[in-house]
């Protein structure tokens, strides 16, 4: 999997940073700077993951639990992934989104899915150019309750302190 160049070079040309410093450092900050030996994430069903979040959803590279990755593939495997994932989900704004709601939208897509990001309540927002109501709607419903903080039907508290910064992020508090 590979990241398109030309939605690279149209991210760049709208002055967007592909894997921004608040980007990977908030990734790591959630998903773990050294994980360097892929495990089974509970939250994802048991699903590979290893270093900040890698799975087989946005790399080619096997991950096979229990193996050894370096600091150094870690590195180069987030990189090119989160390009991957960024260039899915910018052609989903309508107008260039501030940087802080590009990564915010960044790391939701890096937990979710470019598709269901690119499909979510707070993307329409985005759209309509309301992108403080989108930022919310990352962490809450238009009816006040939450979103995106539940695995296997339950309420997850590590998800809730999550949205809760991709929010602040989001509007550029963070």
């Amino acid at each position: 999997m590979r990241a398109n160049p030309k939605v690279l070079a149209a991210i760049a040309a709208a002055g967007l940073t592909v894997c921004s410093g608040v980007l990977y450092d908030f990734l790591g900050r959630w998903e773990g700077k050294s994980e360097y030996v892929v495990y089974a994430d509970k939250l994802a069903g048991g699903l590979p993951t290893v270093c900040r979040g890698l799975t087989h959803h946005v790399t080619d590279t096997p991950i096979v639990v229990g193996q050894r990755w370096t600091p150094e593939k870690c590195r180069a495997e987030e990189e090119a992934a989160i390009a991957l994932v960024q260039t899915q989900l910018f052609p989903c704004f309508v107008e260039t989104p501030p940087q802080w709601v590009f990564d915010a939208a960044s790391s939701h897509a890096w937990n979710f899915g470019a598709g269901r990001t690119c499909a979510s309540a707070a993307m329409r927002a985005w759209k309509a150019g309301d992108w403080v109501l989108g930022c919310r709607r990352l962490r809450f419903g238009d009816d006040g309750r939450d979103v995106w903080v539940f695995a296997g039907g339950n309420r997850m508290p590590g998800l809730v302190n999550r949205r809760d910064a991709e929010r602040l992020m989001c509007e550029g508090r963070q």
